[in-house]
């Protein structure tokens, strides 16, 4: 059986959501990032530049919210917004 980047984005996917029901939001993030390069190869191989296009601007927003939480910008509680 052979993995596609499909299959391998798909499995990291799933890692990731198992690290954030554990709470452990930074491992997350960094696996789905790795899911999203699998993503990004995958519709670079099917020619489908569009879609890398959207994957490349989705990864870098997910990065960019990355690197704002570990600066400890995103403090919010889910609570301050039912005030």
């Amino acid at each position: 059986m052979i993995f596609s980047f499909a299959i391998l984005g798909g499995i990291l996917l799933n890692v990731g959501a198992y690290l954030t029901y554990k709470g452990k939001i930074y491992q997350a993030v960094i696996v789905y990032m790795f899911a999203d390069l699998c993503w990004i190869i995958m519709a670079f191989e099917k020619e489908d530049l569009i879609g890398a296009g959207f994957i490349i601007v989705g990864t870098l927003f997910g990065l960019l919210a990355f690197l704002k939480m570990k600066e400890g910008a995103m403090r919010k509680s889910l609570n301050e917004d039912e005030k």
